[in-house]
């Protein structure tokens, strides 16, 4: 093969991160997304896990045509029927079973002998070729796994008709030249090998996982499983990104190629970081807002006379633009809508009068607007959830010796509600205000704030993520006012909550 498939398990692996809560409807948006970004393989979820990951896998299923749609299953009959009428009507369905082989997992996990774990693996993956030809199978905790034991896995699952073996280093451990070798051993020791694609899904535990992916594409792997910004459980995942830019930039070395559309990596980016609430880290490489902004005056100076002198990636090849201000307030509809399409935003007539409304109220507050503001515009007005509730005014008193307080009015079914509260700060007084009209009873769990663009009217972004009515689920706001993002950010939430 003379290039890598990209398996993106951002709906599954990603979505299991501590604090991620994505529902059906986010998790359809992001498979879309990930259409576009040409991945070769979706794994949308864990179907047997819940209700909802079912519903979310066989919606994907039906919707989304390019791609192979994955759903994972334990080696149990249960897992691996569900899985299948999960993805029954996908146009490209496959199923990916996984049964952990390493001494420690069979041990205090599993409790079950090496003998025991073979017939198993055997046993299921072959029933599991009862409903699909495409059938993906993962030796959990392979890089701790004896190297005998592992090939003999391996040869026995392929020998049923597994097409695609997976070799997971589940909790980090591996580093590169170990993992590469890993690699290259089970191209040496497994005699029919050459009947499946290898495959590789690390983990960052120790910071090592695109390392570890790249090592292992050098030693013979051709499917990478990875997570759109390296999401995942405990310190994530490989990031996708980061992978298919050191494939593409360092073509010299790796002398292959992707499906990748990398012009939609920070449109991809920046969806996921909002349906999940993760923000991007802004030194994050490849699709973080500083991965292309300098300020040393050496760097300025090395990249004005000669842009690789401290770029290796051109900014426009992963969607960013050229920075600076692109609109104002004296701009019209045809210069707003050129500059959406050059950010890849094409919007119907209804959405796009309701974007350039948006960016007008904005331009009125704003001196400066900057492609970062439109994006946020787009994915707060036009991508929005329902409004079940409306901010319709704020007011807040507070002070360094006194308490604050907050009166907030909200409109809901076209009537308003209006209530007063005190807070340990202006925010919490708001949102005391908000749970006194909505009645709604939510747990805060994580709040951040971060300035969009630079300069004192810079547009803030606030994320949160709450609990309610057993539901977890984030929110997003952004205004010029902190505190307005917040209250808009609480509501996004509880409209979420409410749907």
């Amino acid at each position: 093969m003379d290039r890598i498939i990209i398996f993106d398990t951002t709906l599954r692996d990603g979505e299991q991160a501590p604090g991620s809560a994505l529902n059906p409807k986010e998790k359809l948006e992001i498979a879309r997304q990930l259409e576009i970004l040409s991945v070769d393989v979706i794994e949308a979820g864990f179907p047997v896990s819940s209700e909802g990951d079912f519903e979310a896998v066989r919606t994907i299923s039906k919707e989304i045509k390019r791609p192979i749609i994955c759903a994972l299953a334990r080696a149990v009959k249960k897992d691996i029927d569900c899985a299948y009428e999960a993805i029954k009507e996908a146009k490209h369905p496959r199923i990916h079973v996984f049964l952990a082989t390493s001494k420690i997992h069979m041990k205090y996990k599993l409790k079950k002998a090496t003998e025991e774990i073979l017939r198993l693996a055997v046993k299921f993956t072959e029933y599991a070729r009862n409903f699909t030809d495409d059938v993906e199978f993962s030796p959990e905790d392979a890089s701790r796994t004896e190297k005998d034991f592992l090939f003999k896995v391996i040869e026995s699952v392929i020998e049923v008709g597994v097409t695609t073996v997976n070799i997971p280093d589940t909790v980090g451990w591996a580093e590169p030249e170990e993992f590469g070798k890993l690699i290259r051993e089970i191209r040496e020791n497994v005699p029919n090998i050459n009947k499946a694609v290898i495959s590789v899904h690390c983990h960052n535990d120790l910071g090592l996982a695109v390392a570890n992916s790249l090592s292992a594409i050098k030693n013979g792997a051709r499917q990478v499983e990875c997570t759109i910004n390296g999401i995942g459980e405990r310190a994530g995942n490989a990031s996708l990104e980061e992978i298919v830019m050191a494939i593409k930039t360092r073509s010299n070395i790796f002398s292959l190629g992707t499906s990748i559309r990398t012009a939609e990596f920070y449109k991809t980016s920046r969806l996921v970081s909002k349906l999940t609430g993760f923000v991007v880290a802004p030194n994050k490489a490849v699709v973080g807002l500083n991965a292309f902004r300098h300020e040393a005056g050496i760097h300025q100076d090395g990249v004005l006379k000669k842009r690789l002198t401290y770029e290796i990636i051109k900014p426009d090849d992963v969607g960013f633009t050229a920075p600076g201000i692109v609109l104002g307030k004296h701009s019209g509809r045809h210069a707003f809508r050129e500059r959406l399409e050059a950010l890849g935003f094409k919007l119907r007539e209804k959405k796009f009068n309701e974007a350039f409304l948006r960016f007008k109220y904005l331009a009125d507050k704003k001196k400066q607007i900057f492609d970062e503001d439109l994006v946020a515009i787009i994915e707060e007005e036009v991508k929005k959830v329902p409004e079940i509730w409306r901010l319709e005014d704020l007011t807040v008193t507070c002070g360094s010796k006194i308490i604050p307080t907050a009166n907030v009015k909200l409109k809901t079914k076209n009537k308003i509600y209006q209530a007063a509260a005190y807070g340990d700060g202006p925010v919490d007084a708001c949102y005391k205000a908000v749970d006194k009209i909505t009645q709604i009873k939510a747990e805060l769990l994580d709040y951040r704030l971060e300035a969009i663009t630079k300069g004192k009217d810079a547009l803030g972004e606030v994320s949160i993520k709450l609990r309610a009515k057993s539901k977890e689920v984030s929110g997003r706001g952004t205004s010029t006012d902190i505190i307005e993002a917040s209250v808009k950010a609480y509501l996004n939430a509880l409209n979420k909550v409410s749907t």
